[in-house]
């Protein structure tokens, strides 16, 4: 009766207001009768009296302060400080009496720990989320056809769902796979998201744009789901094809690896059978058809991905990568850019920086240059003046002071005790030049990289730059100024990585979200851009832990 009677904010002697209204007189004056409090209460607040009367065998005299136990404190009070712990501080506070257990029934509190511990919004009883319903992700994104009434039906039931089952048996269970992963997709990789959107966990495959626009962007599709569809029930849907979603399922390999196996894969597969499938990926991947692209190499490549990337919608590996660290001294802020690689299209590069130098390793990769390489490295020591005037369009005036400065740091490397070929430029094997003469433009890594930087300090007020003549670029429009430059390295090597070399070149600071490099050897020009996108869960827990990524994406590779 105590219990109850706290619970309703009354006094002790009062019992509680809602019983005493059905009672009669009788009943009520024998209600009052009843202890204040229940046996488990009582041997709770025993325990603490004894604990506050045992230092030094002295009893607390008639000036000590009264001493209030956290049973005595009000309802709305614990409910306020059990929303405060963290939700995996519950279950134990469950287990110390009867009085909490109840309490922590309370919806608000675990709604509150869903939305403080993984952004859980609040209008969730709304399907809604910040910019994006749960309605427009099932309804626009995965199946443009589908109808309201049957859409209704196999969503969950959010009207009788609480949230202490969606923080239990959907957030807290699958909390490992929050994050940025990189598919094991053999050299192509890519940038796989997996975040809270609204009542489910999505994971979704973030793709460049369309090439050559390299600043519009970035494109995003659903791989997989998970939500309750039934209380205290996980259902994992996979969301690759056109047929809606299907059955599914996650496994967590390891510590920073994850797995997803589709069980209905015919479920992928289209009517018209493979030659739609491939006209399909080919619009949604690169916005065109074949007959656009009249250059037969490029076909061959986008063929050879095509074949290679679906033999994996049934299952796939993932593992975990981290956003590079920024410090105060850095260029510019590091993190995810896209860049143009000729004939390969847009490609999604890592920008980081390591004292001296900075590195761009590839998220999304080719067959000549994989995901996990370094693509490029910028030595931020020695800084590079273009040519003025007339000169800046002469490839062979860009190319004579690249060489100079190559030359010394190669004189430099040597006297600190380095490899005497530490860039490995060595002479150019045949079979390297994967780009046939008729190519406008080749793409940049087939054929390089390593280097050191020192911080800038003065970004100055900028000078022109033009492409000398002679140098292919894919994207046209490109910044005509620029901050700085710097000498650089870009990784190049044979299809299948197969004698890969570091090659000269020029690395093109534009602004704080634009860079570009120049591969002398190919006479070829990428251009990057800044993926604008905020991504939860992908901060590195150290450097040492976003240096141990960096090995380990590489060593799959190499």
């Amino acid at each position: 009766m105590a219990v109850c009677a706290r619970l309703c904010g009354v006094g002790p002697s009062r019992g509680c207001r809602r019983r005493q209204q059905r009672r009669g007189p009788a009943e009520t004056a024998a209600a009052d009768s009843e202890p204040d409090t229940d046996p488990e209460e009582e041997r709770i607040e025993a325990g603490a009296a004894a604990l506050s009367g045992a230092g030094g065998g002295r009893s607390a005299g008639p000036s000590s302060p009264p001493r209030c136990s956290l049973l005595e404190l009000p309802p709305e009070l614990l409910v306020e400080i059990f929303a405060s712990l963290p939700g995996t501080d519950l279950p134990s506070l469950a287990q110390v009496c009867t009085k909490f257990r109840r309490i922590l029934h309370t919806d608000t509190i675990w709604r509150r720990r869903c939305r403080e511990e993984y952004g859980v919004c609040e209008n969730l009883r709304k399907l809604e989320i910040t910019g994006v319903s749960c309605r427009d992700v099932y309804a626009k994104r995965i199946n443009p056809r589908v109808k309201s009434g049957r859409f209704m039906r196999i969503l969950p039931d959010y009207e009788h769902m609480e949230y202490r089952d969606v923080y239990t048996c959907l957030l807290h269970r699958y909390r490992h796979i929050l994050g940025l992963w990189q598919p094991d997709i053999g050299p192509y990789g890519g940038l796989l998201n997996v975040v809270v959107d609204g009542l489910f966990i999505i994971g979704w495959m973030y793709l460049p744009p369309h090439d050559p626009h390299v600043d519009d962007p970035m494109r995003f599709k659903p791989l997989f789901r998970i939500h309750l569809m039934e209380r205290k029930s996980a259902t994992v849907e996979c969301m690759y094809g056109h047929r809606g979603p299907h059955n599914g399922h996650v496994q967590i390999v390891k510590k920073d690896e994850f797995s997803t196996k589709c069980n209905q894969t015919d479920h992928h597969r289209m009517s018209g059978g493979r030659q739609e499938e491939f006209r399909t990926w080919l619009r949604e991947e690169w916005g065109r058809t074949l007959e656009d692209i009249f250059h037969e190499h490029m076909q061959e490549l986008i063929l050879m991905k095509f074949i290679y990337t679906s033999q994996y919608d049934n299952c796939l590996t993932y593992r975990r990568i981290y956003l590079p660290p920024s410090r105060p001294d850095d260029l510019i802020r590091p993190g995810l850019f896209k860049g143009t690689y000729g004939s390969h299209g847009l490609e999604i590069v890592m920008l980081s920086f390591h004292g001296k130098h900075a590195r761009g390793t590839k998220i999304t990769g080719d067959p000549n240059i994989p995901a996990g390489q370094q693509t490029v490295e910028i030595d931020l020591r020695h800084r590079i003046q273009l040519p003025d005037g007339e000169s800046l369009r002469d490839f062979n005036e860009l190319s004579r002071v690249v060489l100079e400065v190559r030359e010394q740091v190669r004189q430099e490397q040597e006297q600190e005790g380095g490899p005497e070929d530490v860039e490995g430029l060595g002479q150019q094997s045949p079979q390297r030049c994967e780009e046939p003469p008729a190519e406008p433009a080749q793409a940049p890594g087939d054929r390089g990289a390593a280097a050191a930087a020192e911080p800038l300090a003065q970004s100055g007020q900028g000078q022109p730059f033009v492409l000398p003549v002679g140098v292919s670029s894919r994207n046209e429009d490109y910044p005509r100024t620029c901050r700085m430059c710097f000498y650089g390295t870009g990784l190049i090597a044979g299809h299948g990585f197969t004698s890969p070399e570091r090659t000269p070149g020029v690395f093109v600071l534009f602004d704080e979200d634009r860079f570009g490099f120049i591969w002398l050897e190919l006479k070829s020009f990428s251009l990057y851009s800044r993926v604008q996108a905020a991504f939860r869960n992908a901060d590195a827990p150290s450097p040492q832990a976003f240096e141990e990524m960096l090995k380990n994406i590489q060593s799959l590779t190499s």
